[in-house]
């Protein structure tokens, strides 16, 4: 397994939060997503220029700029073939 950004992941694959680089209120908007530690989280597509990005976390979709997806470190745990 490897240690990605979030938005270097490309759809289809998944990781493990491991590290969040954010602090004080978008922190709490984060967590408040379901962005926290050991929580799985799937690329589902990218917009054409890569911005913004899908995910799936919790069983929910949701769109984050490339730029927020950045901040989250992931530990790879299914490559997309």
């Amino acid at each position: 397994m490897s240690s990605k950004k979030l938005s270097e992941l490309r759809p289809g694959q998944s990781g493990t939060i491991t590290k969040m680089s954010l602090t004080g209120s978008p922190r709490q908007r984060m967590m408040a997503m379901g962005f926290v530690k050991n929580e799985p989280v799937k690329v589902i597509r990218k917009a054409p220029l890569g911005d913004p990005i899908e995910l799936e976390v919790k069983n929910y979709k949701l769109s984050l700029r490339k730029s927020e997806a950045a901040l989250i470190e992931v530990e790879v745990i299914h490559d997309a073939t």
